[in-house]
């Protein structure tokens, strides 16, 4: 038999743009908890509205199952006398194991106890279970209230705990749970009874309260292709999870601004809209931005003119505000902000944002030579790095802070900048989040790798490192921004070279330079081992390709895909080849120093024809490595395998001839040589 469980903790509002990531957690925790204590069920959820948290579980167990376990003791004839008889060894691992001696059995010359734990009633632990949940969930914000001895998410109110249509007693925080959920603040009535957990979502339905996010999410999309737009809704989907998570019963509707805000740049308007008023815009296929929006309330239809006629009064005021924001701006004028921001700390250890931007300068042209510019490109790009941080002075960014970067470009434009300094400008933010898009011009390139050099190197100098999960700073981020660049935009950059300039520049704490730019470089090439080993590549060629020549990036995240894929495409015969250079290796390591071959000395038709083979191949084999053409060196080198595996099968390296043994482990050394500036051949798992 099986019933269903609905555990509902009632809260005071709970963060929304915290719940997706604590839904999951909670799940987790409680799925582990359960497994772990032998209770099986047909499914597991959670859910929540913006005051409850709701773990569903259906068809549970009404009782643990029995577990079985077979524990080995000593052998029979330790156990038992010659007369059959048990001897103390036996009496006591009975005795130890809680069966009689005449219950253990006899097999393969040992004794053996099966014990069986009962299983206990489900209603009888449950409780306690639940409470294990609470206490071991991760909170992405914990808090505390009143003189209670614990932390949640939120102040618990209320909690109901149904066992199919059986109601558990249950106490956390000095609150009892009961059979009563709470309906919508003003929909409902407040108090709901619920006498089974089969009628818990269809009772709070009747209370105006949607339990399941994702039938929000539904409504919510339903409702706004209902709606009579002049273009397309822009539903982005981290604001829609925020508004999901914001509302326990969904009406959405749309509203109206005047047209003369769309004068204002349209990211003014949509931060507005979407960040403020967490609206969604509307805008036609070619980008253009509408004088709508829509905004979803927490209600039904009731008087929703009225609720649409405040909306648009709030948002008034917020486009007033840019508006006024926007024309000071130009008045002041933004080439002018450069003196303003000797005033804003960038942070207390490292200097003001003045004394960034000149850093920033010097770092861009030395990447942007190193990069082989051009004059003017150089130009462009080292103009951008000495206004990139103008807008921060800005009243418009000091309102709308995420409107960093996207202002600067616009008022750039405004005072006749060259449109790529202006789009540096912007795009020297990015990539601000995972999967955010790349710096599309060289100027924006090369200044978003310079700033994110300048954060990764101040904050190293000053030994803040990351650990563990702590990373206030964000370098792990910044780090991995600076690899997609590199990478997306193929740049063969000396990573070593431009860490130590960076610092050098940044000459904070100059006496830690070396030790930081070592640590920083291992950080950097962390980043770019996860990296791989998320795109699948394997353990052991990442570890293999990263021991050798870690200066590129480029070049090592190339090295390492055309492995896996040449592996991947030839698992037998690379394996195969690997066996054979590593044998190779290995031999030729003997040699006392390095030799070289002396054709003369070939006697052995094997030996004659590997070196006629490796000659042929030789220079091949290095121009393809060389030129980063990994795939056409691998299979030259495939082409060595045969005339290598004859060689080590039929003639005697170590032979009592000095210069014929020496000059046979020349042979190899120079064989095994091929790989070395590619991989280390030893890292390479073979099986």
């Amino acid at each position: 038999m099986a019933k269903n469980l609905i555990f509902e903790i009632g809260t005071e509002e709970m963060p929304a743009a915290s719940m997706q990531r604590f839904r999951e957690d909670y799940l987790k925790t409680a799925a582990e908890i359960f497994d772990n204590n032998n209770l099986e069920y047909n499914k597991m959820e959670v859910y929540s509205t913006p005051r409850r948290l709701v773990l569903a579980v259906e068809q549970l167990a009404e009782k643990q199952e029995d577990q079985r376990e077979i524990v080995r003791g000593p052998a029979v004839n330790i156990a038992f006398d010659d007369n059959g008889e048990p001897t103390k060894a036996g009496e006591g691992f009975a005795r130890g194991q809680g069966v009689a001696v005449d219950q253990l059995v006899k097999k393969d010359g040992y004794l053996y106890a099966e014990k069986v734990e009962k299983g206990e009633e489900t209603a009888e632990i449950l409780t306690a279970i639940l409470k294990k949940i609470v206490d071991q969930v991760p909170l992405p914000k914990a808090m505390r209230w009143g003189s209670v001895q614990m932390e949640f998410i939120r102040p618990i109110k209320w909690l109901l705990v149904l066992f199919g249509e059986q109601k558990l007693d249950l106490e956390i925080a000095g609150v009892k749970s009961s059979n009563y959920s709470i309906g919508h603040r003003f929909l409902s009535e407040g108090k709901v009874e619920i006498n089974a957990a089969e009628n818990y979502f269809s009772a709070l339905k009747s209370a105006a309260i949607i339990v399941k996010q994702d039938k929000r999410e539904e409504i919510i999309k339903e409702q706004i292709s209902d709606l009579n737009l002049s273009a397309e809704a822009v539903i982005k989907d981290s604001l829609l999870a925020e508004v999901i998570d914001l509302i326990e019963f969904p009406t959405a509707f749309k509203g109206t601004f005047a047209e003369e805000y769309l004068e204002l740049p349209a990211e003014v308007l949509i931060t507005a809209m979407e960040k403020h008023q967490r609206y969604f815009p509307v805008m036609t296929e070619d980008n253009k931005l509408q004088a709508e929006f829509i905004g979803v309330r927490d209600g039904g239809n009731e008087y929703l003119e009225e609720v649409i006629s405040g909306n648009e009064m709030v948002l008034k005021g917020r486009l007033d505000d840019a508006q006024f924001f926007f024309a000071e701006d130009q008045k002041y004028g933004f080439l002018n902000r450069s003196e303003d921001i000797k005033n804003i700390v960038f942070q207390k250890d490292i200097g003001s944002v003045y004394q960034k931007v000149e850093k920033l300068q010097q770092i861009t042209s030395r990447l942007a030579e190193l990069l082989d510019y051009d004059q003017s490109q150089q130009e462009m790009a080292v103009r951008a790095a000495e206004l990139c941080k103008n807008d921060l002075a800005t009243e418009m960014v000091n309102e709308f802070a995420n409107l960093q970067g996207l202002m600067g470009k616009e008022y750039a434009l405004l005072e006749g900048e060259e449109k790529e300094t202006a789009e540096a400008i912007f795009e020297h933010y990015l990539p601000r989040f995972a999967g955010d898009k790349l710096p599309e011009t060289k100027s924006g390139t090369v200044l978003a790798v310079a700033e994110k050099l300048f954060n990764l190197s101040s904050h190293f100098l000053l030994g803040n490192i990351p650990s563990g999960s702590q990373d206030p700073f964000a370098l792990r981020r910044q780090a991995t921004g600076l690899l997609r660049i590199v990478l997306a935009n193929k740049l063969a950059v000396d990573i070593e070279e431009i860490i130590e300039f960076s610092m050098e520049i940044v000459a904070i704490k100059p006496e830690n330079i070396e030790a930081a730019a070592a640590e920083l470089k291992e950080f950097i090439k962390q980043r770019l081992e996860n990296m791989l080993a998320e795109e699948e590549v394997r353990y052991d060629i990442i570890n293999a390709v990263i021991k050798i020549n870690d200066q590129n990036l480029l070049d090592l995240y190339q090295r390492a895909h055309k492995l896996m894929e040449f592996r991947s495409e030839n698992p037998e015969l690379f394996v195969d080849l690997i066996r054979g250079l590593v044998r190779a290796k290995n031999i030729s390591e003997k040699a006392e120093n390095k030799l070289e071959i002396d054709a003369g000395l070939l006697l052995e038709d094997e030996e004659k024809e590997l070196y006629k083979a490796f000659n042929q191949r030789q220079t091949e084999i290095n121009k393809f490595f060389a030129s980063g053409d990994y795939q056409k060196g691998f299979y030259l080198l495939v082409e060595l395998k045969e005339y290598i595996d004859a060689f080590l099968d039929n003639v005697m390296v170590m032979v009592e001839d000095s210069e014929l043994k020496n000059n046979r482990l020349a042979l190899l050394a120079q064989i095994a040589v091929l790989m070395s500036e590619v991989m280390d051949i030893e890292e390479i798992a073979l099986d």
